[in-house]
């Protein structure tokens, strides 16, 4: 069977598509899957044995320069066309990989006007499958691909499926990652934490390696890493790849609800993620030594991308207040040492 799998953006979605793709893998011996994604996540696609070919969308980049984009366009277009799939499968459920998969030659299916986020979008698939928001986002995958794909839903534990052996080598040296950056504005744990938390480490006798993705996340980095000097360094631009061989050797990562997190729990990092506004049981970090901290605020999580709470806070977002670093820290130790008993 060929299969087109439409799961574009972001990383954390193309990485919660993971163990659905495994399942599927297993069930359907011959599965070949091509992978329509966004340019910058095209390589974790690639790191899963079941993807026979990798199709880069740029569309947020076309968006700003539409016209001058055509021809990259075009030949986008004639990469989809170019092979007849058994099925093309829409896992993101929006007006965008909706358009995607129309280009496509194959019986469209995809979730049902009150599974997917964008409902103008089933209109398109030739099969829209019902799956509940009440379970988490990697079993809703799951799920919508043994219906789409025609195998029983299995109900082993998730496997996301990537080959190690197509990550750069991972340095050998054990260190603890702290993955500050993320896309909301209230869901950033506060900078006096972090630094509270480097200190912390540098206490007792821990490295601590900070990436970073854009100017303001370096210039955080920096000023994290100012307020322990002899622990914290802050790493080169990396791509991701080039990062995922960092936290595959990491002894444990803590970072807030962003999807280098979520990579992290398909490498199966030990991982600490912090989660203010988000709910960890629907889109949290999912898999073997996965900790959740949520915060316990009376407003929380509200799932908004911008806080609207005007009282007063110990800390903005004042959610965070209840997850300062003494207790972050003593929840990482623990999380540390109970992973290497195991």
């Amino acid at each position: 069977m060929r299969v087109l799998l439409i799961k574009m953006s972001s990383l954390g979605d193309v990485v919660h598509a993971l163990p659905a793709l495994t399942d599927a893998w297993h069930a359907l011996p011959g599965l070949q899957v091509d992978w329509v994604v966004e340019e910058g996540l095209a390589e974790v696609p690639s790191w899963h044995p079941a993807v026979a070919r990798v199709i880069p969308i740029a569309l947020r980049r076309w968006r700003k320069n539409w016209l001058d984009t055509r021809m990259e366009r075009r030949l986008f277009r004639a990469a989809v066309k170019e092979r007849r799939y058994d099925i093309v499968l829409d896992a993101q459920g929006l007006f965008k990989s909706a358009w995607v998969g129309r280009m496509a030659h194959g019986q469209r299916r995809g979730l049902s006007p009150r599974s997917a986020r964008d409902s103008l979008a089933t209109l398109s698939y030739h099969q829209r499958i019902p799956v509940s928001w009440e379970h988490h986002a990697v079993e809703r995958m799951r799920q919508l691909f043994a219906t789409a794909l025609a195998y029983p839903r299995p109900s082993t534990a998730i496997d996301y499926g990537l080959d190690m052996k197509r990550l750069p080598l991972p340095v050998k040296h054990g260190d603890i990652v702290f993955l500050h950056g993320t896309t909301w504005p209230h869901k950033h744990w506060p900078e006096q934490y972090w630094q509270k938390l480097a200190r912390h480490a540098e206490d007792e006798g821990w490295r601590v390696l900070i990436p970073w993705g854009s100017n303001e996340e370096y210039e955080r980095a920096r000023r994290i890493a100012a307020s322990a000097p002899r622990a914290v360094e802050v790493l080169p631009r990396l791509d991701l790849a080039q990062l995922a061989g960092v936290m595959a050797s990491a002894r444990a990562t803590v970072g807030v609800d962003t999807g280098l997190a979520h990579l992290a729990a398909a490498l199966a990092v030990p991982t600490l993620t912090l989660y203010g506004p988000t709910r960890p049981d629907r889109t949290g970090t999912f898999g073997v030594n996965q900790w959740h901290l949520a915060a316990e605020f009376s407003c929380a999580p509200c799932m908004q991308r911008r806080c609207t709470y005007r009282g007063p806070a110990e800390s903005r977002p004042a959610c965070f207040a209840s997850l300062p670093a003494g207790r972050v820290w003593s929840e990482l130790r623990d999380l540390m040492a109970q992973t290497k008993e195991g």
